[in-house]
């Protein structure tokens, strides 16, 4: 699940995901949800500070980077 989809399913803006965060702001969740800042990259304790905000019980979750999902079906 991406961090957008984390913090829509928790109902916190990305400002209120920042306040939660410590060291974080709006901009650089932006860049993270929108691609511009890459997830994978993010370091371990970040990561751990996006769990406990999120309440995602294993932050390598957060790491993971999103793969595009394959279209399977043939035309």
């Amino acid at each position: 699940m991406s961090l957008r989809e984390l913090r829509q399913k928790r109902g916190l803006t990305q400002q209120q995901l920042a306040d939660k965060v410590p060291g974080m702001t709006r901009g650089r969740i932006a860049a993270y949800e929108t691609g511009a800042n890459d997830v994978s990259n993010m370091s371990l304790s970040m990561a751990c500070r996006f769990a406990d905000a999120l309440k995602v019980a294993n932050p390598r979750k957060l790491l993971e980077a999103e793969r595009p999902k394959e279209n399977t079906s043939e035309s």
